[in-house]
């Protein structure tokens, strides 16, 4: 068993002039993701919706993507000391019950916290109860968040663990090969499960 690690969570860096310079980033970040998603046309509840029925591949292609290139990226800056990794610690029990919290809204609502803001900013207004209950939920989450650190926060607590960890190999070996194997998952989904445009 790996040895659990913990880490503080990142203080603000720098001056309050760096800190606006970051948000100032962020926010463009998040315009041009934005603008990207919905380009990319998973902004459509009949999309998203296709995906959950397994008639539409629009979004894992996306996704996939998104996953490749930020992979390779965000390994590239920081193997060349641009950035530092804030990796969140490995939690059995609570990646299981988040991400069946998060499927069981997506299943209902088809609309996930990037795209409900995508949707209601193309004039899906529908989108707008579901980014109301994401707010909703933010703020319980945020009231309980001291109780899920007592109870459920130790289940299956790991530390931080990544696949670079698990192999026992340098991130520059593990990065392009799981890249190389995205890739090709989604090749094949391009060209022989879903070959729409």
């Amino acid at each position: 068993m790996a040895p659990q690690q913990t880490h503080e969570p990142p203080k603000p860096a720098g001056p309050p002039e760096s800190r606006a310079g970051q948000l100032a980033l962020g926010l463009l970040f998040g315009i041009v993701f934005g603008f990207l998603l919905q380009k990319g046309g998973v902004g459509k509840y009949e999309v998203l919706i296709g995906v959950l029925l397994l008639r539409d591949f629009t979004v894992l292609k996306v996704m996939l993507t998104a996953v490749v290139v930020g992979m390779i990226g965000i390994y590239a800056l920081h193997a060349a000391g641009m950035v530092k990794l804030h990796i969140k610690p490995t939690r059995y029990g609570a990646n299981v019950l988040g991400g069946l919290l998060f499927g069981v809204g997506f299943g209902l609502a088809a609309y996930c916290p990037g795209t409900s803001a995508t949707a209601l900013g193309q004039g899906n207004y529908d989108a707008l109860a579901v980014i109301l209950g994401l707010m909703a939920g933010s703020y319980l989450f945020a009231e309980a968040s001291g109780w899920i650190a007592r109870t459920i926060d130790p289940w299956g607590e790991r530390g931080v663990l990544t696949f670079v960890d698990l192999l026992d190999a340098r991130p520059a070996i593990v990065v392009p090969i799981m890249a190389a194997v995205l890739v090709l998952v989604l090749a094949g989904v391009h060209f022989f499960i879903d070959p729409t445009p």
